[in-house]
């Protein structure tokens, strides 16, 4: 069961990395080598998510009607694409309107990728496996994802201080053509469910507390991903791909070791222990003198993040029919999206008014506040 569900979410593995392989050196080369400032940095990056959201509800269709399959081979085509362009990106970057220009179709088209993969594997994995393993083949996706990123994140520094952006562009193009003939050669898989399919609104609205909550907490990731290089540039540091790393590593250990916390406990008590320990992990990070102190942060906050996604996601998919599995993960997953999407903006405009030392605070309080709506809805339901 657990080799089966690994087949399939090596193509969250393979979209999420090529997603890494950028995510730390983009906002440098938009800020240092462009010009721009860390908030247009933070925009641009945000747009992949931007894009990603407006596709979820689509993937989601696909999949409920045709299947997984279409769907990934579609997002590895938008992943390849988003390898050439970031290539010519690259190459324009004596003409840094025209160069951030591409970037901006560039991160449309990850979003593009992304949001065709985010929940097409998983599905496919529950199909084959049976739905009473949906807890574990999303456990295992989010592995899969944030191991990508973990992996990705590292090589995308070495290989644009040694080559430049334009090699990440070049192997993003390699893993999206590998992703796809990988993806044809595997067995098309449908859901058999004939319950009547619910609209797309009516599964998002019923999804939608739990998404929230996911969006909040998905905050900490997103300051930490997009901003911890020009954070650590701001005060002079070095490691900060080590930071990002070290919340990824953190991550995968928290979903191996306590993966079964949420069959134990339930989703809501995993969701709100896990959201205190991601708000800990910030305010930790926040306080720091010194790169080794905000590792401990990054760390700690990793730990915390790692089970928010399946516990809050095995709650939400419990209350739509099984005919509308693809859609609800779908609809789950804008939240993240839209998080992920704000983070950029939001923190970048912190960092621009008030200075690079009240990100993390920042980010902190909005977690914290996931965990105050985390609880409320856990005492509600009673």
């Amino acid at each position: 069961m657990r080799l089966t569900i690994t087949k399939f979410v090596a193509f969250t593995f393979l979209g999420y990395f090529t997603i890494g392989l950028s995510l730390a050196v983009l906002p440098v080369f938009i800020h240092h080598q462009l010009g721009y400032s860390p908030m247009i940095a933070g925009i641009v990056i945000s747009l992949q998510y931007v894009t990603t959201f407006l596709f979820r509800g689509y993937a989601g269709n696909i999949v409920d009607k045709k299947g997984p399959k279409p769907a990934v081979l579609i997002g590895m085509g938008g992943f390849a694409l988003s390898g050439i362009l970031l290539f010519v990106a690259y190459h324009l970057q004596n003409i840094p309107a025209l160069s951030l220009g591409v970037l901006v179709l560039t991160r449309f088209m990850t979003g593009f990728g992304e949001g065709l993969i985010g929940a097409s594997p998983v599905n496919w994995a529950i199909i084959a496996v049976g739905d009473q393993h949906t807890g574990k083949a999303i456990s295992f996706n989010g592995i899969a994802s944030y191991g990508a990123l973990a992996v990705g994140a590292p090589l995308g520094v070495i290989l644009h201080n040694a080559y430049g952006i334009g090699s990440i562009g070049l192997l993003i193009i390699v893993v999206g053509v590998t992703g796809f003939f990988y993806a044809r050669s595997q067995k098309a898989l449908k859901g058999n469910n004939k319950e009547p399919r619910k609209p797309f609104l009516q599964v998002l609205k019923t999804v939608s507390p739990y998404g929230i909550c996911l969006a909040l907490g998905g905050l900490g990731f997103g300051t930490i991903s997009t901003f911890i290089t020009l954070y650590y540039s701001s005060l002079n540091w070095t490691g900060a791909v080590l930071c990002l790393s070290v919340f990824s590593v953190l991550f995968i250990v928290g979903r191996l070791i306590f993966g079964r916390s949420i069959e134990t406990y339930g989703g809501m008590k995993t969701a709100i222990a896990c959201l205190a320990m991601e708000s800990t992990g910030l305010l930790i990070l926040s306080l720091a003198t010194n790169p080794h102190v905000a590792l401990i942060g990054a760390g700690i906050a990793g730990l915390g993040f790692s089970l928010i996604f399946p516990a809050l996601g095995v709650e939400a998919v419990k209350r739509v029919p099984a005919s509308n599995q693809g859609a609800a993960l779908g609809g789950y997953g804008l939240f993240i999206d839209l998080s992920l999407g704000l983070t950029g903006p939001l923190v970048g405009g912190v960092a621009s008014h008030f200075g690079m030392l009240y990100i993390f605070p920042f980010s902190m309080a909005v977690v914290f506040t996931g965990f105050i709506l985390a609880v409320l809805i856990q005492y509600k339901r009673g």
